[in-house]
């Protein structure tokens, strides 16, 4: 077959390189009618499978749709194929932005591809879709959506699955070759840059692993690692505190500049240091100007000042200074740039530009920079191993390890990539070893059943069908897989039981009653411990968030401080919680760490603070202590001993009256006067009795997972329909079909009961942006204040059709709807209104990429709400979108 008529041929060609083994075999799988899931590393070449779905499309004249989890990556795909076929064939869905849809080839966000299967779109011509890093699949919150577009699509449209390398790809293919018919998995776990692990030890690289291993550490590594403890131990000889015991010296932490030198004089630039906090990252710019460190030459300069140039053009000027541009721009023209959410798109996709170009050297970034984004780097600099995930800091997994140091390597420039671990004594070099070592992780489903999808489903088909639909589901898949090893162990555990409840039987009476008995009193002081200590730390985190400068406080577990006034209040930011700081009646400033506030703050009144205070002036200080103490001589604020001992007596009595500790008398009654009590062989039957309750224990929960494995899908279903039903949306559920998002229920309740309808545009976008957004952390207690009663009134509206749901939730054992949260209300609202960007977040401690994310998003839902509210408010929200959507919101 001549090129001309063999596309792969043609295609090949076009590349001017030769594909890969697995590459060839995946666009011959196209060739021949079959859908394919590739798994392969980042950096080995996946996309250029997808990029022949795209040109066999264009050869067959059909459709190609190409997905991608996150807008980042559709914006640059749209931008590669625009290049490449020309702008008038390429189009653009990502939820805010449409252009040229009916394309024939079209880049969307997956989200949008599930809203366009349940709207019953006609794609009769759509012949591929390529679904871009699908083991997003496994992603707790959006992953769902991968398993309904995979379910969803029509049978002739054949799926071009890329994904990292995972350990259970022959499961996943199973399951897709159930749901999609013919597919082939093209795995591989060859990497074409091979990536070498390296440590940095005082400034020292070493390889992590030893000549040939890839498990092995190197002995030159451990032996420095020993070498530089056992000088901390020398060290640490004759450093004591004042009377105190000695204490180890502060270790210095190797400097980002010592790091950047090092591998600018190994040539192992340009490195992406991923950084897991956006702080840090902008103050490892900051570190860098301050040092002035210069890192690209002249014709660098001259391109990224020509970009800069573009930027500004396209920027309104007024929004230049809050946006930090000064120091970006800086940055740049010196090699350097920060990399992370709370950046503005247009930032972002210069760095990225820049940094592919190869005029930049070094980007600190957070883990979203590993998210399929085309940034590869000779190096990638790991600080540290350790993440914030919303929660708690934990270690990243081996999953993340190889998805972030996969940026390292660029193919068709580097002969190899290298990561770079940057240790610190509180790091275990058997951890490196353990993270780079294992390459692969599992893949797990997250598919559960939502409001939006029954509703959509059972517009469809009845009720059985849908279930039958929803059992057809990765997570159901692979809840049957599970449940063969289950069972299993469940038969042995049964025969080990028997033989415990033989060894623990009692001839004075019911020993397994009498254990139920004891079993029962532990179990209640441990909750009511549990609620106790939970029920203090609310208390005490509330007392401490209600505190405003001026307010005249006492610590009853710090006595010893006394009366003290707030200098400044509680802050949240990040992962980091910085409690008040308060100034003492003899003018010391005392900021609070958690272990001393034990119990809440007591408020003792509030006295006059000046309006410039600096605390760090001895005479502004001694000033404030001075009015403090007046205040309390003349009774204006109460007594701290006072005041304590009656906050204490209240607490007492309000413990007291709300105690369960009745019923634990009453089961040590009846321990007491049991039979089995008073057996002599008693402490040696509860051995027993423990071993079977804990087996028995252990063998209900195997039961459930069996149970709910088998019908968990179908189970969720019904309990979603429950609720559904109860809020009258089934079988009505026309307005719940077209709204999409975690609080999809809330927002389609709201809607239907004309909240929207009274509104004016600016209050519309303030009220639709709690329905979207979602702090990092918890900011304030309780239902921020509002700009007009109006819109006070539909927030609290809005919270009491969440109340409802949440509480349907509960008695149907589903998961809480998320609260709706209006943190950003007020910013949308000033921004609707006409405010500048630096007037919108003056004060509020929103980044500036963050505002801009969740504009987009309430633009999104926005969207959502106008094709289903009434007419004449429809008008009006679509004004309001019309009025979010500019300067850095717009595209």
């Amino acid at each position: 077959m001549s090129v001309e008529h063999d596309p792969l041929a043609a295609f090949e060609a076009s590349l001017g390189f030769c594909l890969d083994r697995f590459q060839r075999t995946a666009c011959q799988d196209l060739l021949e009618e079959r859908s394919v899931l590739v798994a392969a590393p980042t950096g080995a070449g996946k996309t250029v499978v997808a990029q022949f779905a795209v040109a066999l499309a264009q050869h067959r004249g059909v459709k190609v749709f190409y997905t991608s989890p996150i807008k980042a990556l559709s914006n640059q795909k749209f931008a590669e194929f625009s290049r490449e076929y020309g702008p008038e064939n390429v189009g653009l869905l990502t939820g805010d932005t449409t252009i040229n849809r009916g394309a024939p080839i079209v880049v969307m966000t997956t989200e949008v591809l599930r809203n366009m299967l349940y709207s019953g779109e006609a794609l009769d011509d759509l012949g591929f879709v390529v679904l871009d890093e699908v083991h997003y699949l496994a992603d707790r919150f959006r992953g769902p959506v991968w398993e309904e577009v995979i379910i969803h699509l029509p049978a002739h449209v054949r799926i071009v699955g890329l994904s990292a390398t995972v350990s259970n790809a022959d499961e996943f293919g199973a399951w897709l070759r159930e749901v999609r018919g013919r597919l082939d998995v093209v795995v591989t776990e060859h990497r074409p840059v091979p990536l070498h692990n390296h440590v940095m030890v005082d400034g020292r690289i070493h390889r992590l692993f030893r000549a040939a291993s890839s498990t092995d550490l190197d002995p030159d590594l451990v032996r420095a690692i020993r070498q530089h403890e056992h000088g901390r131990g020398r060290g640490q000889k004759g450093r004591r505190g004042r009377g105190g015991p000695s204490r180890p010296p502060r270790v210095p932490r190797t400097s980002r500049l010592d790091i950047l030198d090092r591998l600018e004089s190994d040539e192992l630039l340009p490195a992406i240091f991923f950084i897991f906090s956006r702080n840090g990252c902008d103050e490892a710019v900051e570190q860098l100007l301050m040092r002035g460190v210069d890192l690209t030459d002249d014709a660098d300069k001259q391109a990224i000042e020509a970009r800069l140039d573009d930027l500004v053009e396209e920027m309104p000027r007024e929004d230049l200074g809050i946006l930090g541009f000064g120091t970006f721009s800086s940055g740049l023209l010196h090699g350097f740039a920060a990399h992370h959410a709370g950046m503005i798109p247009q930032f972002k996709e210069l760095v990225e530009d820049l940094f592919a170009a190869g005029h930049l050297r070094a980007v600190f970034a957070t883990e979203t920079l590993a998210l399929g984004i085309n940034m590869p780097a000779r190096t990638v600099v790991l600080e540290k191993l350790v993440k914030f995930n919303g929660e708690a800091h934990v270690q990243i997994t081996p999953g993340e390890y190889t998805q972030l140091t996969g940026r390292a390597g660029r193919r068709g420039i580097d002969t190899e990539g290298h990561a770079l671990v940057v240790w610190q004594p509180a790091l275990d070099i058997a951890d490196i070893g353990a993270l780079a070592s294992k390459r692969t992780y599992a893949l797990r489903s997250q598919f559960v059943p939502t409001y939006n999808m029954a509703a959509n489903l059972l517009a469809r088909m009845d009720i059985e069908s849908a279930g039958r639909v929803l059992e057809t589901s990765f997570a159901q898949f692979q809840a049957d897989t599970a449940v063969v090893g289950l069972a299993r162990k469940l038969r042995r555990n049964e025969e080990a039981v028997e033989g415990y409840r033989e060894s623990m039987a009692c001839n004075r009476g019911d020993f397994a009653e009498y254990s139920r008995l004891r079993r029962s009193v532990s179990a209640e002081e441990k909750r009511q411990r549990r609620t106790r200590s939970k029920f203090r730390q609310r208390e005490v985190m509330e007392s401490l968030g209600l505190l405003r400068v001026g307010d005249a406080v006492t610590l009853p577990s710090k006595r010893s401080l006394g009366a003290c006034v707030v200098i400044s209040p509680m802050q949240r930011k990040e992962s980091d919680t910085r409690l008040p700081s308060v100034l003492t009646e003899e003018g010391r400033v005392w900021h609070l760490r958690p272990h001393e506030v034990t119990e809440p703050v007591v408020k003792l009144g509030r006295v006059k603070f000046p309006k410039k205070f600096n605390h760090r002036v001895v005479e502004q200080r001694r000033r404030l202590g001075e009015t403090l103490a007046e205040a309390l001589a003349d009774g204006r604020v109460k007594d701290p001993t006072t005041a304590t001992a009656e906050a204490r007596e209240k607490d007492k009595s309000e413990r007291a009256r709300t105690s369960g500790s009745t019923r634990v008398d009453e089961l040590r009654e009846e321990i007491r006067s049991h039979p089995c009590h008073a057996c002599p062989e008693r402490e040696h039957h509860a051995r027993w009795a423990e071993r079977a309750e804990r087996l028995e224990a252990e063998n209900a929960s195997l039961r459930a997972k069996i149970e709910g494995r088998t019908t968990s899908i179908a189970m969720v279903f019904e309990r979603v329909c429950d609720v559904l039903t109860s809020v009258g949306f089934l079988p009505d559920s026309h307005i719940l079909r077209r709204i999409y998002g975690e609080r999809d229920l809330v927002t389609a309740l709201a809607v239907r009961g004309g909240i929207f309808d009274s509104l004016g545009e600016p209050e519309i976008a303030a009220l639709a942006s709690g329905l979207v957004y979602s702090a990092r952390q918890l900011e304030t207690f309780g239902l921020p204040r509002m700009p007009t009663p109006s819109l006070d009134a539909a927030a609290l509206e809005v919270h009491g059709l969440w109340r409802t749901v949440t509480e349907l939730e509960s008695s149907a054992r589903l998961t809480d709807t998320p609260e709706p949260d209006f943190g950003i209300a007020r910013l949308l609202y000033a921004w609707t209104e006409g405010a500048t960007l630096s007037t919108t977040l003056r004060g509020s401690g929103i980044a500036a990429g963050d505002f801009v994310r969740w504009a987009k998003q309430t633009l999104d839902i926005l969207g959502q709400i106008a094709d289903v509210c009434d007419p004449a408010t429809a008008v009006r929200v679509r004004r309001a979108a019309e009025s979010v959507r500019r300067g850095v919101v717009s595209e």
